[in-house]
């Protein structure tokens, strides 16, 4: 499978993305001590909304379009919805924008693109932002070096295109590097749910590498044809209140967000339940 994000950038998988990663920027902000950011596949940062990629797609109309209008929610919701609509209804960010938007002044980013020309893109997006450091680089190979953080706190973002017919097994690999690193940070994996039984076994590699606690989050919108439908995200040591929060959020989005009815969810840890 090929995820190239300027076709899917804003879709339902991206907003679903986008919330839990403001969740958790929003929960290290409560201390506060330093944190770091690592998104180990930035992409470009920025997303064209008219571009022909997106336009292509149209993934974007069953996806942040949906929520535009929406005046209140949950704070994290809200927060999100602030953040996107600071770019405009053309424009997307990716989530070293998110992130870098987030910071305080102690806190830094590295985002990571080994595409030249997404990292041209990416360097420009984050021009303006002194805090944040941007890296050509495989996200991958890099990720070791940068750990542990010398702040002892962060966030991990794994969030690779899929074009690699093992991403499912480097992706897995790389947590369970970062783990031995450092074990206290948290981790948010991204990935597609085309098979099942595909997703159940990265879920359960990722399980394999040991994490203290894992939550596992699916949302399924719905497939159309051969659009992809279906997406989760693995999160390694979500901070207190995580599942709630997100739950909370996505009951007010399911109704909006599936194709042919509402979409479904499911919160399910798969190791260290509270």
């Amino acid at each position: 499978m090929n995820y190239r994000h300027a076709f899917h950038a804003g879709n339902f998988a991206d907003v679903v993305k986008h919330l839990a990663l403001v969740s958790i920027l929003t929960h290290l902000k409560k201390k506060p001590t330093p944190f770091a950011v690592i998104d180990t596949h930035a992409g470009r940062g920025l997303y064209d909304l008219s571009g022909d990629e997106a336009k292509r797609s149209g993934e974007a109309a069953w996806g942040i379009d949906r929520l535009r209008g929406l005046t209140e929610g949950p704070r994290t919701l809200m927060s999100y919805l602030d953040l996107v609509r600071e770019f405009g209804e053309t424009r997307y960010p990716g989530s070293p924008l998110f992130a870098a938007k987030m910071l305080r002044d102690k806190d830094r980013l590295v985002a990571i693109e080994k595409h030249p020309e997404d990292f041209q893109a990416l360097r420009r997006a984050l021009k303006p932002f002194k805090r944040a450091r941007v890296l050509e680089a495989d996200g991958y190979a890099q990720l070791p070096s940068l750990l542990p953080p010398p702040e002892r706190r962060g966030l991990i973002l794994i969030d690779p295109p899929y074009e690699s017919p093992d991403e499912f097994s480097l992706a897995a690999r790389a947590v369970g590097s970062a783990l031995q690193r450092f074990a206290t940070g948290i981790m948010l994996i991204w990935f597609p749910i085309k098979s099942p039984a595909a997703a159940n076994a990265f879920s359960g590699e990722v399980l394999a590498a040991g994490p203290g606690k894992l939550l596992r989050l699916d949302i399924d919108a719905g497939a159309e044809g051969e659009r992809m439908g279906s997406a989760g995200l693995l999160i390694v040591n979500p901070p207190f209140g995580f599942p709630d929060e997100m739950q909370a959020v996505l009951a007010v989005l399911a109704p909006l967000l599936g194709r042919h009815g509402p979409a479904r969810f499911s919160l399910n840890w798969l190791a260290g339940q509270a």
